[in-house]
C-alpha cells in the first residue's frame, strides 16, 4: 500500500492532474495564507520542472513549467515559437482579442470596485478587503458581435468557432450557450503587465474600439479614453 500523502504533495498531485484549481477551494485557500505550506508545494513542484502561477485577479492558480524545464522540454526552438500549446495563429490572434475585450475591463472593475469598498471600511480595515472575484467582474462577450467585429480578420465564421472550441478545451474560455466567458487560465498563463501596455498603445486599440459588444465596448472604449488622457496630459506638461 503507498503511503498517505501529505498536504504539500496532495496539492502537488491535485494541480498536476487538474492543471489548475478554484482558488476558494479548501485546501489552495489554506496554502495562500499558510507560508510554509506554500513553500512545500512549491519545492514538490519544482523538483518537476514546475511552478505555481497564481494572480490575486483570477478566481483559479494553475501550473507552468520553470525555464530550465522549458529549455529541456521543448528546446530552444520551441520557445522561439508564438505558443507552446499548438495554438494555430490565428488562434492566437483570437486569444489576444478575447483576453484583451475580458480582462482589460474585468481588471479596471476589479480596481474600482476594491477602492470603493475600501472608502467604505475606512482606513484600518481597507487593506483587508478582498479582490472583487474575476466571476463577478468579467464582462461576457456575445458570439454574434464577435464574429461581426472580427470575423473577417480571424479566419471567418468556421475558423472562428475552431478556434473557440480549441480555447475552450485548453481552459482560456467557457461557453454558455452564444456567450464567451472568461475560463480558469485566460489571466494567468497570458502576462497582464507584458500585454497591457502594448494593446492599449499599439495598433490592436483601434481595431479594439470598433467593438460592438453591449458589455466589453463600452468598458474598453473607457479605458482607451481614460488612457488617452493620461498621455495628453503628459504631453501638455
Amino acid at each position: 500500500m503507498s503511503p498517505s500523502l501529505d498536504d504539500a504533495a496532495h496539492l502537488a498531485a491535485q494541480l498536476l492532474a487538474r492543471r489548475w484549481l478554484p482558488r476558494n477551494q479548501p485546501l489552495v485557500r489554506r496554502a495562500l495564507i499558510d507560508q510554509e505550506l506554500w513553500r512545500a508545494v512549491n519545492e514538490r513542484l519544482a523538483a518537476v520542472g514546475m511552478r505555481i502561477v497564481d494572480n490575486v485577479y483570477a478566481d483559479h492558480i494553475s501550473l507552468a513549467m520553470l525555464r530550465p524545464a522549458e529549455v529541456a522540454v521543448f528546446g530552444e526552438t520551441g520557445l522561439a515559437s508564438n505558443n507552446n500549446l499548438d495554438l494555430p495563429r490565428d488562434g492566437v490572434a483570437l486569444l489576444v482579442v478575447l483576453w484583451a475585450l475580458i480582462v482589460l475591463p474585468k481588471r479596471q472593475r476589479q480596481l474600482a470596485r476594491a477602492e470603493e469598498a475600501a472608502e467604505g471600511q475606512g482606513e484600518m480595515f481597507a487593506t483587508d478587503k478582498p479582490m472583487p472575484s474575476a466571476a463577478s467582474s468579467a464582462p461576457t462577450l456575445s458570439y454574434r458581435s464577435l464574429l461581426a467585429d472580427f470575423g473577417n480578420q480571424l479566419g471567418k465564421k468556421m475558423r472562428l468557432d475552431a478556434n473557440l472550441k480549441l480555447l475552450e478545451r485548453q481552459g482560456f474560455i467557457t461557453r454558455k450557450g452564444e456567450d464567451i466567458a472568461e475560463g480558469p487560465l485566460l489571466d494567468l498563463l497570458l502576462d497582464y503587465d507584458t500585454l497591457a501596455p502594448r494593446i492599449l498603445d499599439g495598433a490592436l486599440a483601434d481595431v479594439l474600439a470598433r467593438s460592438t459588444d453591449g458589455e466589453a465596448s463600452p468598458l474598453l472604449n473607457a479605458i482607451l479614453a481614460a488612457r488617452h488622457n493620461e498621455e495628453s496630459d503628459l504631453s501638455d506638461s
